[in-house]
C-alpha cells in the first residue's frame, strides 16, 4: 500500500492535491457533524458563533483559510513539497467551508437547512468527485502534460490538429449535455469522454434550456423526456437526497421567502377574518335595533 501510494501520489506530484483532498473530506465531515449538534441544541456542544446579534456564517473562516492557503502556496518557492502540502491542506480546509455555505453564497440567504441548501452539498459532491479524478490521473477533455507522441511517418502538425480538434469535439458535447440538463454527467464526462456522447445524444431533461427551444410540449421527444425523468431521474434523485440527509441532515425548514409568504398570506386571512366578525356584529346590531324599534313604536289603528 505505502509502494502504491508512493509510485501513485508522491512521484507523480500530487501530494499537495492528496492533501487538499483528504482535508476538504475530514473538514466537511467535522462541519456537518458541528452544525447538525448546534441544531440539536445539544447541551454540552458549541454554539453559533456571534459577534453581538450578528451570526459569523463559517463561510467566512473558510475565505480567510483558501486566502491564507492560496497566498502560500503562490509564495512558497519551488522544490519545498512540505510547504506545498501545508498550503494544499489549508486551502482544501477553507474550500470545504466555503462549498458548505455555497446556497448562502447562491442565493444571498440563510438556506442552510431548506430545500435550496442542498445546493450546497451537491456542490460538495461534484469538487469530492473531481479531485479524486484528478488523483487518479484523470484529465478533463483528455487533457495531455506530456508532449505529444510521435509517430513515424506522420507529421506533428497533424497530429497537433487531430489533438486539438477532438478537445474542441469533447467541449462541444460537454456544452451539450450541460444544456440538456445533465450536471452530473456533463461534469463527470469532462473526464470520461464516453459520457458526453451519451449524454448529447439521449433526450434532454424537461424544464432544461434544451428541452425548453427544442421540444414542443405534445411532441414525441417531451413525452419520452418526461416517462423517462418519472421512471429513472427521480428514483435516482431520491436516493442521492437521501445520501445527502443522511451525510449533511435533513434539509426540511421553510425557506425565508416562503415563509414571509405564508406569514402574509396567514396576516390577510386574519384581517378578512376580523373585517368578516365586525360586519356579522353589525348586522347583528342592526337587526336587534329594528326589533326593538318594531316593538316600542306603537300601531295605527
Amino acid at each position: 500500500m505505502i509502494h502504491l501510494f508512493e509510485e501513485r501520489i508522491v512521484d507523480t506530484g500530487r501530494l499537495p492535491l492528496f492533501g487538499f483532498f483528504v482535508a476538504f473530506i475530514v473538514t466537511f465531515v467535522l462541519t456537518r457533524v458541528n452544525v447538525r449538534l448546534i441544531r440539536a441544541n445539544v447541551r454540552w456542544w458549541f454554539r453559533n458563533v456571534k459577534a453581538g446579534d450578528v451570526h459569523i456564517h463559517h463561510v467566512v473562516f473558510g475565505v480567510v483559510l483558501m486566502l491564507l492557503g492560496g497566498v502560500a502556496s503562490l509564495a512558497v518557492p519551488d522544490g519545498r513539497v512540505g510547504f506545498d502540502l501545508a498550503a494544499a491542506v489549508v486551502f482544501g480546509m477553507g474550500s470545504a467551508l466555503v462549498l458548505d455555505e455555497f446556497a448562502l453564497i447562491l442565493h444571498l440567504s440563510d438556506v442552510y437547512w431548506t430545500e435550496k441548501g442542498r445546493a450546497s452539498v451537491d456542490a460538495v459532491f461534484v469538487a469530492i468527485a473531481v479531485t479524486g479524478l484528478l488523483l487518479l490521473g484523470v484529465n478533463p477533455l483528455g487533457v495531455e502534460s506530456s508532449p505529444l507522441p510521435s509517430v513515424p511517418g506522420v507529421q506533428v502538425e497533424l497530429i497537433s490538429g487531430f489533438y486539438v480538434a477532438s478537445l474542441a469535439i469533447n467541449l462541444v458535447f460537454a456544452t451539450l449535455t450541460l444544456l440538456k440538463g445533465k450536471i452530473w454527467t456533463g461534469l463527470i464526462g469532462l473526464f470520461v469522454p464516453a459520457l458526453l456522447l451519451v449524454g448529447a445524444v439521449r433526450v434532454a431533461r424537461p424544464g432544461s434550456p434544451w428541452s425548453r427551444w427544442r421540444y414542443d410540449v405534445d411532441s414525441r421527444k417531451y413525452a419520452r423526456a418526461v416517462n423517462r425523468e418519472k421512471r429513472i431521474r427521480r428514483p435516482l434523485i431520491r436516493g442521492k437526497i437521501w445520501v445527502q440527509e443522511f451525510i449533511a441532515g435533513r434539509h426540511d425548514l421553510i425557506p425565508p421567502e416562503l415563509r414571509h409568504r405564508r406569514n402574509t398570506a396567514e396576516r390577510a386571512r386574519r384581517r378578512r377574518l376580523a373585517r368578516a366578525r365586525r360586519r356579522a356584529a353589525a348586522r347583528a346590531q342592526r337587526r336587534t335595533v329594528s326589533r326593538v324599534r318594531t316593538r316600542t313604536t306603537p300601531r295605527l289603528r
